[in-house]
């Protein structure tokens, strides 16, 4: 799930296939996917571009 979450592959996605709800999974992986936000950054500036 860990490697899953920092593909970028969405949450609700992963949750979906791990047979958990969004929060379950969010509240285990919360630590693999902090440091994110340059990343999250980027796509929604790249989106805004198009």
């Amino acid at each position: 799930m860990s490697l899953w979450l920092n593909a970028g592959v969405p949450a609700t996605e992963v949750a979906k296939r791990a047979g958990h709800s969004v929060d379950v999974l969010l509240s285990v992986y919360a630590k693999c996917i902090e440091g994110q936000r340059s990343r999250a950054n980027r796509q929604i500036s790249d989106a805004l571009d198009d």
